[in-house]
């Protein structure tokens, strides 16, 4: 439940395992010097391949301490026939990691390979839905401008129709009056009318309601009876009658407050 501080940073304290020094006696090769381009992180704690290799220097310190001399020249023959058998073995062992590791490498650039088709297949989808998105954009509008340039065609024959012989006709005042639907009342935009642009023209503007001055002579010339407002008392409700009785509206109220209490 208690906390400490200290003047050092967590990343400063001491987190590997300790590795004393130590001294070598004259003439002796201890098989623990063996391990020492191993250090924690790197190869410590030990694994299956650590334990391999580890297999593979015993074999190789009993195959030199297997060695014949070279005291004689059939020793010395046996001795390089060894050595190049040993080298071969060496060699094919190499190959073997080579090939390992060219197959762990292999392995890697497949799932890279992989998951950069994964990832180039995502961007063609959504390369695709933009598009078709765009393409379905452009149809809607093509078909509402059709759509829309066939009620206007439909509106043209229509009118056309109506007169088909080519008659002037002449206007009529009394029916424009008359129909309220008309450009008389309603008129159109497209002839070069807009109601909105005279709406101020509505608008009641007063100087008396507008301006602080206007405000203050309208307040002078009001009347007291105006300003000073004048409350009356309300008047007690009367629970007693004439004769000297309560009211049976009071008995009732009196018996409600006392349940409620």
């Amino acid at each position: 439940t208690l906390g400490t501080q200290t003047d050092y940073r967590d990343g400063e304290a001491q987190t590997d395992p300790y590795s004393p020094e130590y001294i070598v006696r004259s003439g002796s090769v201890p098989e623990l010097l063996t391990l020492a381009t191993l250090t924690w992180g790197r190869g410590l704690p030990a694994g299956l391949e650590e334990m391999a290799m580890i297999d593979r220097a015993r074999e190789k310190r009993a195959w030199e301490a297997s060695l014949p001399p070279m005291d004689s020249p059939s020793n010395t023959t046996k001795r390089l026939k060894m050595m190049e058998e040993m080298e071969r073995k060496e060699w094919a062992f190499r190959e073997q990691e080579i090939e390992k590791l060219q197959k762990v490498r292999l392995e890697v650039l497949k799932k890279m390979l992989q998951r950069r088709e994964e990832n180039q297949d995502k961007v063609d989808a959504k390369r695709l839905c933009e598009h078709w998105q765009n393409r379905q954009r452009a149809r809607e509008e093509k078909i509402k401008k059709i759509r829309h340039d066939c009620a206007l065609m439909l509106r043209k024959l229509i009118a056309n129709r109506k007169n088909m012989m080519g008659k002037l006709n002449r206007r009529d005042i009394i029916k424009e009056y008359t129909d309220f639907s008309s450009e008389t009342y309603a008129p159109l935009s497209r002839i070069g009318f807009f109601p909105d642009n005279n709406s101020d023209f509505y608008v009641v503007k007063n100087f008396y309601l507008n301006t602080f001055a206007g405000l203050c002579e309208l307040e002078a010339s009001l009347p007291d009876s105006v300003i000073q407002l004048k409350i009356k008392a309300p008047k007690p409700k009367c629970i007693i009658t004439k004769t000297g009785f309560i009211r049976r509206s009071a008995r009732l109220e009196a018996d409600l407050a006392q349940v409620h209490r």
